[in-house]
């Protein structure tokens, strides 16, 4: 074109090269995120977040995220402590505290707490009766949580929280915990009744020793029985004698 000098090739290159070290040597990392750099295959401190300038073709930058992380441990197939067969899947929750550790010290941190994770949800629960995974689910979270987090931590890997999600019976366990709970239920209505049996008998108890007391007592109860039979719209009324008032008779009688 007119009035512009023709660019020659050597530098068309070089402005090309210079492009291209600037947009390699840039990298731009999220507050979440850290970067881990190989400089000539050794490790240097790592970087971000923010803007971060490399070496290109001698520095490798690997982004390592912060955040916590939640994966789905699969169903596994567990024989309890009391020879049971139940399939028990859970869930991780983890994150990344050492981003340098969880790049050099294992070779890929993701897969290999999953399967850290799998194992010892089958040799924990293995260990426990099926009335404990069953009742006891906090306690087992607890040590599931624990268990994972220390043979992780050299990785730089925090587990934060496992839980037991679900816990599948064979269909024939079922309906014996069914049969089970169904006996507890009448147990304790029998008892409770037994309970109540036993609270009134005392309460009558109690009744009869204040009656036997007072010489007057025991005529107003039977006053106020008839008065609460009267109530009732019957054509024939049947009431009770108190002994006492048969006594005299029954003592002149015997003279």
């Amino acid at each position: 074109m007119p009035g512009f000098p023709p660019i020659g090739m050597g530098v068309l290159i070089v402005i090309v090269m210079v492009i291209y070290f600037f947009a390699s040597a840039i990298k731009i990392l999220k507050e979440y995120e850290r970067g881990v750099v190989f400089r000539l295959g050794r490790i240097i401190p790592e970087k971000g977040p923010g803007l971060v300038i490399i070496i290109p073709m001698i520095d490798k930058l690997v982004r390592v995220s912060l955040r916590t992380v939640t994966f789905d441990v699969p169903a596994q197939d567990i024989i309890t402590k009391d020879n049971i067969t139940v399939k028990v899947n859970a869930v991780v929750y983890f994150r990344v505290i050492d981003p340098i550790k969880a790049i050099t010290a294992v070779e890929d941190f993701f897969y290999a707490t999953s399967q850290i994770a799998q194992t010892t949800l089958r040799s924990i629960l293995g260990q426990s009766q099926l009335d404990d995974l069953l009742t006891k689910r906090e306690d087992l979270n607890a040590e599931l949580q624990k268990v994972i987090d220390f043979q992780t931590e050299p990785w730089g890997i925090k587990v934060t929280t496992v839980e037991v999600k679900n816990v599948d019976l064979p269909a024939e366990m079922m309906r014996a915990i069914a049969k089970q709970a169904e006996a507890e239920r009448e147990r304790r209505a029998k008892v409770i009744h037994a309970e109540g049996e036993f609270q009134a008998s005392q309460k009558l108890a109690d009744a009869a020793k204040i009656i036997a007391t007072e010489s007057g007592a025991l005529q107003l109860r039977f006053l106020q029985t008839l008065t609460e039979i009267a109530t009732e719209k019957n054509s024939t009324i049947i009431f009770p004698v108190p002994i006492d008032l048969l006594k005299p008779f029954l003592d002149k009688r015997e003279k």
